[in-house]
Parts: structure tokens; C-alpha cells; sequence
């Protein structure tokens, strides 16, 4: 993951992008890193949103692509167990999509919306403004904590 902070603002896109995908990455790790060696905090914030935010994107559109007898077959999940989870993201909806920058838990969520056909447009927004929170977030704890250390 080192590498691509070599590539700057671009590195942090691609990672953040890969990391809301189900690959096992850090996109707060590289936003961090970046601001360390003085990148512009405003830039990177909005790179790292919108790489992670399309990431997820990407995440729902394969999700919507899936099919029920795919569930059944390949994963052995039956299909009440499947309507199960559909009743539970349907009382909650595109809302869920907000929570999509969760570790393991996130990447699952944004596959779920699309696969069970939650709203893409209410799901696109509320996907952006919780990446988006996530990310300034650990801006804004980055330069709390980076006084402490001289």
C-alpha cells in the first residue's frame, strides 16, 4: 500500500477506490499518509471521497447485476434466508447506504442495496455524504493529534 502514496493524489484515489471494493484496504491509512508528507488536506479529502465513494458505486452496481439462484447456488443460502435479509434492509432502505464507509461490514451493505434494488439515487447520496464525513473526519483528527508530536 506504500506505493501508492508515491503517486500522491492519484495513489489515494486508487486505494480509496480499491478499498470500498471487497479487497482488504485501508483508504484512511493512505489519506493520513498523505496529509503527513503536506498534502493539501482540502484536495485529499475530496479524493479520497470520491474514489471510496465510486468504489461503493461499484460495489452496488455488481450487487444489482447479482440474481437470487446465483445466492442459492454458489453461496448455499436459501432463499428465506435471503428474504429474511431483505425484509431487514428494507425497513432501513437507502439510509444504509450512509454506513457504507464501515470496515468489512460497509462493503457488504453497498453489494446488499444493489442486489436487493434499493433506490440508487437516494442510495448514491447518502453513500457520498457518509464517505465524504468519514474522510474529514480523519482530517480533522489527523491535525488534532499531530500537534502532540511536535
Amino acid at each position: 500500500m506504500e506505493f501508492l502514496l508515491e503517486y500522491g493524489y492519484i495513489g489515494l484515489f486508487i486505494g480509496a477506490f480499491l478499498a470500498a471494493t471487497i479487497l482488504p484496504m485501508s483508504s484512511d491509512v493512505l489519506l493520513v499518509g498523505l496529509l503527513a508528507v503536506g498534502a493539501d488536506p482540502y484536495i485529499s479529502v475530496a479524493v479520497a471521497t470520491a474514489g471510496n465513494w465510486l468504489g461503493g458505486l461499484t460495489s452496488y452496481w455488481l450487487g444489482r447485476a447479482g440474481k437470487w439462484e446465483w445466492i442459492e447456488k454458489y453461496f448455499k443460502v436459501k432463499r428465506e434466508t435471503i428474504e429474511k435479509h431483505q425484509h431487514k434492509v428494507a425497513r432501513y432502505g437507502s439510509l444504509l447506504a450512509f454506513f457504507t464507509w464501515l470496515p468489512l461490514i460497509g462493503d457488504v451493505m453497498a453489494i446488499a442495496l444493489g442486489f436487493y434494488r434499493v433506490d440508487w439515487k437516494k442510495t448514491t447520496l447518502f453513500m457520498l455524504v457518509g464517505k465524504g464525513a468519514r474522510f474529514a473526519t480523519w482530517a480533522l483528527l489527523f491535525y488534532w493529534v499531530k500537534p502532540l508530536f511536535g
